[in-house]
């Protein structure tokens, strides 16, 4: 492809969209760029405090578990308090966990604030999502979300990085760094990103969305259910694909090797790919992505090679990067406008139950019965998902406008034909 062709390209892929969501963009880059306390979180543990596997283990189970409380709170609080008191809170709060956890020495005051640092990080996820649901029209919210998956991905690949190099100078010091770099995206949001919440219509004043609302919208929870099994499978990524290979013989570098590919192809395709994808449907695009996933790790069984595997890796890499930003929309499409927090809240709250039972699901499954069978389940619950998309996707309601004043129907669930839900309204801060 010429010069020409690939600024031309790169132009259509980020015009259009307003500043603000060019903020929020900038500030989840600045967020991910400082994420090295989940890197090297497990080594600091073992290694530098002396404690247990096991204990590193606990450790980020309880991270987990707090991500799951806050994904619903996260939620209610965005749609009660609004979408940038939310973020406010919810990175100020990180910032000061975070930066508490890293002179924590005792091994119950370890736990308890990585806890509270599961929670006020997934707290954000919500909000972030409503609010570019908020700001972009509807034909470009998969360019966007796209977008911002590039910003976390590019930001991961780089922290993953630093992460070594800073733990080797001192953990204290990188869990400062990522204090004060997610103190700054509260910078960038209070002085850069306005309040996106739409205001409500006088209908929408009697009648406010709940939790209860959202777990009633069958049609809603049928998609969070799926959007939980492709988590899982995407999850042996970093929790089974490791033990796998480390039984196989193969070392820690050879595992990182493999598992490089999936952060580079992403920085490399996402963009592109989702230029292709942008307005093809939806169902199709997560029918085939669900069984991409299934079938890539499924294909790990036969894996006897680093290659091998670092071509399973390209499968399922390939399969991530269609899904998100197209689930995504979909959360949004199937959203009431005036109860995306709450929606977001539950879609994310799918992603952090996977991140908690994949780890038990992965390792019972190899003890047992030895990591073939984990992969062939991989197969046979992609092939699941993809199935269950097809069949309740078949009818899906109309995009919802931006702005304020946009129309949100009632909060009660929508008759049978229309398959909209709790309306005519998920993850991931």
């Amino acid at each position: 492809m010429s010069p020409v062709r690939v600024r031309r390209a790169v132009r259509e892929s980020v015009s259009g969209l307003p500043r603000e969501f060019w903020w929020l963009w900038t500030s989840t880059l600045v967020n991910r760029l400082g994420a090295f306390v989940a890197t090297f979180m497990a080594l600091y543990l073992t290694l530098d405090r002396g404690y247990s596997a096991s204990y590193a283990g606990l450790v980020a189970s309880l991270h987990g578990l707090g991500g799951v409380v806050s994904s619903l709170g996260g939620g209610v609080m965005a749609d009660r308090l609004g979408r940038r008191p939310t973020l406010l809170i919810a990175q100020t709060a990180t910032a000061a966990s975070v930066a508490l956890l890293g002179f924590m020495t005792h091994p119950v005051a370890i736990a308890g604030v990585a806890f509270l640092v599961g929670m006020a990080s997934n707290a954000s996820r919500p909000a972030v999502q409503a609010m570019m649901a908020d700001i972009v029209r509807p034909e470009d919210r998969v360019r966007a979300f796209s977008l911002n998956y590039w910003a976390i991905n590019l930001g991961f690949a780089v922290s993953s990085m630093a992460a070594g190099f800073i733990a080797e100078f001192s953990y204290l010091a990188g869990f400062l760094i990522e204090a004060g770099m997610t103190l700054a995206c509260a910078v960038v949001v209070f002085a850069k990103v306005p309040e996106s919440r739409p205001a409500p219509t006088a209908r929408q004043e009697g009648a406010e969305i709940g939790l209860g609302t959202v777990l009633r919208d069958g049609r809603y929870m049928a998609v969070v259910g799926l959007s939980f099994l492709v988590a899982l499978v995407f999850q042996q990524g970093s929790v089974g694909l490791p033990v796998a290979m480390g039984r196989a013989g193969f070392s820690p570098a050879d595992y990182g090797l493999a598992i490089a590919v999936n952060g580079i192809l992403i920085v490399a395709l996402q963009i592109p790919v989702t230029r292709f994808i942008e307005h093809r449907d939806p169902r199709t695009l997560l029918v085939v992505s669900s069984l991409l996933a299934g079938y890539g790790f499924g294909l790990t069984a036969f894996a006897g090679s680093v290659g091998v595997f670092m071509l399973t890796v390209c499968v399922w890499t390939l399969a991530e990067i269609v899904n998100a930003p197209t689930q995504t929309g979909l959360v949004v499409r199937l959203s009431p406008v005036h109860g995306r927090g709450r929606y977001q809240g539950v879609y994310t709250l799918s992603w952090s139950l996977a991140a908690l039972v994949a780890p038990l699901m992965a390792g019972a499954v190899i003890d047992r019965f030895g990591a073939g069978w984990l992969w062939g389940m991989c197969a046979v619950v992609g092939t699941g998902a993809g199935l269950g998309y097809g069949l309740l996707m078949r009818r899906l309601p109309a995009e919802q406008p931006v702005g304020p004043t946009a129309p949100a129907p009632g909060p009660g669930p929508a008759p049978a034909d229309t398959g909209s839900g709790a309306g005519a309204e998920v993850p991931a801060a």
